[in-house]
This record gives C-alpha cells, sequence and structure tokens, in this order.
C-alpha cells in the first residue's frame, strides 16, 4: 500500500485537488495554531522589529526586489519557520540571499525577529499569515529562486486533510512561483510523512527530483536541537530537494 493510500484510507478519503482553481474555491490552511505565550523580549522584538522587518498582509503583488532594497539577490520562501532558528541560520549562512519568512504563530514571529536584532541580519522580511494567501495574492509568478518547508505538521487524519500542506494542489501552486531552475527543498522527520511529500512531489510534472529518491542534507540547513537529538536516539530525517522544469 502506497504512503497517499495509508495516510488517507477512511470513508472520508479526500479527493486532492490538482489545479489552481479549485485550490482557491477549496480552502486550504497551512497553519493552525496562531496565538500563544509571547515573552516580553518577544512582546518588545515585535514592538520594534516588525515594523522594520514585516511586511503587512494585503492582496496585492509586492516587488521583493523593492523589499529587500537590492535587485540581484536570490529570493527564497520560508514556509512556517517556527521560533525561527532555522531561517536565521540559514539566513547568516547565505547573506548573498533574501528570505521572506511566511509564519502565523506570534511566538514565533517574535523570536525570529530577536534574532534578527541579536545577529544583525538584513536579508529577512516576515510577513505574518497564512501562507496560501501569501501565494495566491502577494507574489508574482516565477518571482522566487527556491522555497524551504521544514517539519511541516503531518495531520496524517483524513479529517484534517485540508490542513496538510503538502498536498498536489498547494505543490501546483508552488510551482507557479517557482522561476525555472529554482528548487523546492522539503525536510521532515516523520517517515510515513516523508513516503506522502514524496509522492506528491513525484507526481508533480512541473518538477524534478534532484536525488533518486530522498537527498543528502544540504549543508545550508543547520541541525535543529531536536534533530540532533532525535538522530542519536537512531531517529531518522528525509530531506527532499526537487528543482522547477
Amino acid at each position: 500500500m502506497d504512503a497517499m493510500t495509508k495516510l488517507n484510507q477512511t470513508e472520508e478519503s479526500p479527493n486532492l485537488d490538482t489545479d489552481k482553481e479549485a485550490l482557491k474555491n477549496r480552502r486550504i490552511r497551512s497553519f493552525v495554531l496562531r496565538q500563544g505565550r509571547v515573552t516580553k523580549g518577544q512582546a518588545h522584538a515585535l514592538e520594534i522589529g516588525l515594523p522594520k522587518f514585516g511586511i503587512s498582509y494585503a492582496p496585492e503583488i509586492i516587488d521583493l526586489n523593492a523589499k529587500f532594497n537590492r535587485t540581484e539577490s536570490k529570493k527564497i520562501l520560508e514556509i512556517g519557520f517556527g521560533m525561527g532558528e532555522t531561517t536565521a541560520k540559514i539566513a547568516q549562512t547565505l547573506p548573498e540571499c533574501d528570505f521572506l519568512a511566511a509564519e502565523v504563530h506570534t511566538p514565533g514571529v517574535g523570536a525570529l525577529l530577536k534574532l534578527i536584532e541579536e545577529l544583525a541580519l538584513t536579508n529577512i522580511r516576515i510577513i505574518q499569515h497564512d501562507v496560501v494567501d501569501v501565494l495566491q495574492n502577494m507574489l508574482k509568478d516565477a518571482s522566487l529562486d527556491g522555497v524551504h518547508i521544514f517539519f511541516p505538521d503531518p495531520w496524517h487524519k483524513a479529517r484534517h486533510h485540508k490542513r496538510r500542506l503538502i498536498q498536489a494542489g498547494f505543490v501546483k501552486l508552488l510551482c507557479t512561483k517557482l522561476k525555472v531552475g529554482g528548487y523546492l527543498h522539503v525536510a521532515t522527520d516523520w517517515q510515513e510523512y516523508a513516503e506522502w511529500v514524496l509522492e506528491v512531489l513525484n507526481a508533480e510534472p512541473q518538477l524534478q527530483n534532484t536525488a533518486e529518491s530522498y537527498a543528502e542534507k544540504p549543508g545550508y540547513r543547520p541541525l535543529t536541537k531536536f534533530e540532533n537529538r532525535g538522530l542519536k536516539l537512531g531517529h531518522g530525517v528525509w530531506d527532499m530537494v526537487f528543482r522547477r522544469k
């Protein structure tokens, strides 16, 4: 039995939409938890940093070059950055790239803003909004050089299928925003979800796998403390890197 069947095998198994119009009509929620306990440091970072490094959501196309004030840099979309440690380290490692970071969890936004200040980063901008809306309404087609989706929640139960981020319609939407030759990098520490993601990405005709199956971890993606601990306990992490044809 393949991973797609295993993760959807109930009487209410969904039919995954595969075109952009259907995606607009059937709402996909990429994230659920929006609020949480905000520390004093995070609250201060939100107050001071969000006006400088935040981009307000609005249903209108934005000019990424203007938002980062440079034109030659590669533009990378970071989807669901959690508490921001990985995004901040990647931005520090790749100063020649600009990172548009989408996250709805308020403490996480505050935590990344703190890191931006501590590390004096200038190549991150944050949109605190659901990434599906951002992709549909704010980003030009063929405007991204790369997309990172690290450790997305699998939502493996079929009744939560609308909250499962990696599904065919969403991947097709992502492809419209990627430049030819641009890449999509997904990493997960849940094997069955990795199987699901690999099937979905392989099924998208606009994408080409850069490996025979799973990829070696690219050097720019740092090990998180949880990942490092898991690897020591024998747990796995699966990276998938695909190119836009």
